[in-house]
């Protein structure tokens, strides 16, 4: 193409020459040498701006004038892209949780996944295109952390999407503007990546931006073509990367050189539906999904060698070396990369515990657990111990922590509200894990002496197996590296390689489990074209009627249904309230002209707001299109109003006993009961349960008219009103206040007046992770009958115990005394019997060796229980004498055995472990057990084995014994 041809990349600009940039690219060989002057590099009062309008055009308006100097920061690049995107129509959402509303990922892993449902088409656009900064996590390359310049497990995906509003051009023109202008960064340092089959893209790059053809790379399927899966949305994606060294040249460049390269924005173009065979067929809306890696583009403007080095972790990173008394600048590569891992890990730590993430050893709970073990590891290996005032058995975490607290203003403001409940989870978390790693130190010195047992009997070099190295590691959190230099003290190699696939086999199922969002586009986004979203009018009657407007059998769209099927109605209206915000759906019917009648047990939401009644119909046929009376069960639905406003009141109490910190963690509304999941570190006393129980009573009896009002989002929450966990809300949301008691962001159904719950009581208080308890109880006529009941069984105990109601509790003690001193005599009397049968068994002794000769005893003792037959063994191995070794087995029970090894000193210098040996024997049986060198107990569940398992340790025994008194000689 001549050059007098070549597209201007920035038209069109206003009539005047004056401020007009010459073409990027006049031609090839000027691209290479050109200077960029961008407007980027301008006094901003010159600078400008381009906004859209309806069709999406390009008009300059100029911005108003600040700094000539271009800020840098991680904050102001964040700033910078999403005031680009609003200046063009895009609307600025806050980041979702990284607790994702999906349940076909652990954690928020990408900028869209909060937008999945509209792409699917489930849930229509409330606008025609947004822009965010997200908060993600991913633990798929967790190794690499540290390691390389750009892993991180949690980073900010910064991004603009449309949604079936603009496409390729626009979003191509933009993103090379924002980089540019906005950013300025110098265009002959960038390159770009397209689909190898997608013209469309490198056209608009090449003839429309100008972006030469050298600096253009067709790349395959697997580079550059994005698919969600098997099946569902998918398209063509395009890639910006910036190049730190074009003095190298442009043959044979690799986009994938991390020496040289870095991708920093991606621009996904969702135009296709994979079909199951494959086949592509395009979307109806096509759709742009982008994002752009803020610790990337702050490591390019800040120009430090990798985003470890970026204000957005540096400042954490200086902390810690403080806290292990090193300089970065002057520490090595392995101590760098120890820095690097902590400042990255305690990012993600902070922000998953902030958002209800708290450590346990399932699903989200354990990649926090897994973070916090990883940091507290690499902190020892630097030598940091202790809370930096001098207590050595304190805590550093909450130290660091703060510090990403203190950076945390322009991520999420409401992160410092919960500070407290962040550092006392941390602080918790980590002196439990330092026990966890002692227990793995005195693990790894039991293996490496079974290595050294096993090495010296095979008469081969000693190793501890890489499942060892890899349980030590992932179980104990015990660092490989302090392994290998304990394991080299003691003369014992690791099979390294062992250790290596047993890290992969875990990578593998990592990035499986959590490194995909998945989309489908399923039969539902059709059901949507012809069917609305439902006009719920439950809050204001229990009776309407309606128009069924779609009928599903076994999940499949039919016309009509007839008299036996479970069937799901879609009506165009609805007083059943669907299962949301905790509260399960409305029961109650449908009838049709008394000829047919469908009993409906559960209400739920499905492809937006559309609502779905299953039921039975228990006579005559229902069809799509006839007229239904649609009736609430009224009772059921009380009793969950009843319910509901209780749960918002059991909030409050808990805020105002225990501490405003403590947050929401679930719920669920029930007819029967109440349940709710709240963040605390321990169990709840009496005297607190108490108070919350009388506070809740007391608000119910001062019969307080609840108030509600729909409101925007934003004036709800400046009004102080709690959003609940796990909730989605929009613009407008619905607010539910007991005046002077609570204020929440709720849509379910309540009480008008506080005195309809009649009475509440508290059922139970439980752990059900670490860091969250669950509190169940009932409120209104499931209080009712709850008292009612209890009344009940005291009654029948007062009668059974011919004592009144206030004397139970002390006939209750002075009974289970009773009891236990029965207990206690009949198990001296079956330790008596136990010795006498022991010594009987006695004569059955036999010896091994001959110049030393071991008394040897392996006995089956029919049924004693476990605790007389640990008394036989103490009773042999003292009548019987050192040296001698005795195993005893019996059946204590149906299904149970008991196994038993004492060992005398003299046997234990020889090298033999109690523990050790009745492990294996106990197996046979179906169980396990094991204790100390001297003496063991096991147990197991296959009585039929146990004879052939004492004669396999009368064997073992003899062979082991006799070995080691020849090898003595």
């Amino acid at each position: 193409m001549e050059a007098s041809k070549l597209p201007c990349s920035f038209a069109p600009f206003p009539s005047s020459t004056r401020n007009r940039p010459k073409c990027l690219f006049p031609t090839s060989a000027g691209f290479r040498n050109y200077k960029v002057q961008s407007l980027a590099l301008m006094s901003r009062k010159k600078r400008t701006r381009f906004v859209r309008n309806a069709s999406a055009s390009v008009q300059p308006v100029t911005k108003d004038p600040v700094s000539e100097e271009l800020p840098t920061s991680g904050n102001s690049i964040r700033r910078r892209f999403l005031e680009f995107y609003a200046a063009r129509g895009h609307k600025i959402l806050p980041s979702s949780s990284l607790v994702p509303d999906d349940p076909t990922v652990l954690l928020t892993i990408a900028g869209m996944l909060q937008f999945k449902p509209i792409f699917l088409g489930k849930v229509a656009r409330q606008v025609p295109c947004a822009t965010t900064s997200q908060r993600c996590i991913r633990t798929n390359d967790i190794e690499n952390v540290g390691r390389t310049s750009r892993h991180h497990t949690f980073f900010e995906m910064i991004g603009n999407f449309s949604f079936g509003d603009y496409f390729k051009k626009e979003a191509i023109k933009w993103a090379w503007e924002l980089s540019t202008i906005e950013y300025g960064l110098p265009a002959e340092n960038l390159w770009i990546s397209v689909y190898e089959n997608d013209e469309e893209t490198y056209a608009i790059w090449h003839d429309e931006i100008g972006v030469p053809a050298d600096h253009i790379k067709k790349m395959g399927e697997e580079d550059n073509f994005w698919t969600s899966g098997a099946t569902g949305p998918c398209g063509p994606c395009s890639e910006i990367y910036y190049d730190f060294h074009p003095d190298r040249g442009h043959s044979t460049v690799d986009l994938n050189d991390d020496t040289r390269f870095i991708e920093f924005y991606n621009l996904v173009f969702m135009q296709f539906n994979k079909k199951d065979d494959g086949s592509l067929e395009p979307l109806k809306q096509k759709n742009i999904d982008t994002g752009m890696g803020l610790e990337r583009m702050a490591r390019i403007l800040q120009k430090v060698p990798n985003n470890y080095e970026t204000d957005l972790i540096f400042p954490i990173i200086e902390k810690v070396s403080e806290l292990a008394n090193v300089s970065y600048a002057l520490a090595d590569d392995s101590t760098k990369t120890k820095l690097k891992v902590i400042g990255d890990h305690m990012r993600a730590i902070v922000y998953l515990i902030s958002d209800g993430v708290f450590p346990s050893n399932i699903g989200r709970g354990y990649v926090v657990r897994r973070l916090i073990r990883r940091a507290v590891r690499m902190a020892r290996l630097l030598d940091i111990r202790g809370d930096e005032i001098g207590n050595l058995e304190g805590a550093f975490l909450p130290i660091v922590a703060e510090k990403v607290i203190d950076l945390s203003s322009e991520i999420d403001p409401d992160l410092r509200s919960r500070k407290s409940r962040i550092l006392e989870e941390l602080k918790r978390e980590e002196l439990r894990f330092v026990v966890t790693l002692e227990r793995g130190e005195k693990l790894l010195d039991e293996m490496l002496d079974d290595a050294l047992g096993k090495a010296k009997i095979n008469n081969t070099g000693p190793c501890l197996s890489g499942k060892d190295a890899f349980l030590l590691y992932d179980t104990y959190g015990f660092p490989v590296e302090i392994t290998m230099e304990v394991a080299d003290e003691r003369g014992v190699s690791i099979d390294m390689s062992g250790f290596d696939i047993e890290m992969e086999n875990q990578r593998r199922q990592s990035q499986a489990a959590h490194n995909t969002v998945k989309l489908t586009v399923e039969n539902g986004s059709e059901l949507t074209e012809s069917i609305p979203d439902t006009e719920f009018i439950g809050y204001d009657t229990l009776y309407s009627k309606a128009v069924i407007k779609g009928l599903l059998l076994s999940g499949k769209p039919v016309v009509e249904v007839s008299q036996g099927n479970e069937v799901e109605v879609l009506l165009d209206r609805t007083p059943f309230y669907a299962e949301s915000g905790g509260q399960i759906g409305d029961r109650g019917v449908l009838k049709v002209n008394d000829t047919a009648v469908i009993e409906i047990a559960d209400v739920q939401k499905s492809l937006g707001n559309i609502f779905v009644h299953k039921g039975v119909i228990k006579e005559g046929s229902v069809a799509v299109g006839r007229e239904v009376e649609a009736a609430v069960d009224a009772k059921l639905r009380q009793r969950a109003k009843v319910h509901h406003t209780a749960t918002h009141l059991l909030q409050a109490a808990l805020k105002k006993v225990i501490g405003q910190e403590t947050s929401q963690a679930g719920s669920l509304v029930a007819f029967e009961r109440l349940r709710f999941d709240f963040n605390f570190h321990r169990q709840l006393l009496d005297h607190e349960l108490t108070k919350i129980e009388d506070l809740i009573n007391e608000w119910v009896g001062d019969a307080t008219p609840l108030q509600t009002k729909v409101m925007p989002i934003a004036d709800a929450k400046s009004a102080g009103a709690i959003a609940m966990f796990g909730e989605k809300y929009g613009e407008e949301v619905r607010v539910v206040n007991v005046p002077g008691v609570s204020m929440e962001l709720c849509g379910g159904t309540h009480v008008s007046n506080t005195s309809e719950i009649r009475g509440f009581k508290i059922i139970s208080e439980q752990g059900i992770s670490s860091g969250v308890r669950r509190i169940e109880a009932v409120a209104g006529d499931a209080f009712i009958e709850y008292v009612s009941d209890r009344d009940h069984y005291m009654k029948q105990l007062c009668s059974t115990l011919k004592v009144k109601a206030e004397e139970v509790p002390a006939r209750v003690v002075a009974i289970m005394e009773e009891l236990r001193m029965v207990k206690t005599q009949v198990l001296a009397a079956n330790a008596k019997t136990a010795v006498y049968k022991a010594s009987v068994l006695a004569n059955n002794v036999f010896h091994v060796g001959t110049s030393t000769q071991i008394r040897v005893l392996v006995e089956f003792m029919d049924d004693t229980d476990a605790d007389s037959l640990k008394s036989a063994a103490e009773y042999l191995v003292d009548v019987l004498q050192d040296p001698a070794a005795i195993i005893l087995g019996s059946c204590p029970g149906e299904d149970k055995v008991s196994l038993v090894a004492a060992f005398s000193p003299s046997v234990v210098s020889m090298g033999m472990q109690a523990g050790k040996f009745v492990g294996p024997i106990a197996k046979m049986c179906g169980g396990g057990g094991g204790g100390r060198p001297n003496f063991a107990q096991a147990g197991g569940r296959n009585p039929e084995n146990l004879l052939s398992a004492l004669q396999k340790a009368k064997t073992d025994l003899v062979s082991v014994l006799s070995e080691k008194l020849y090898t003595a000689l």
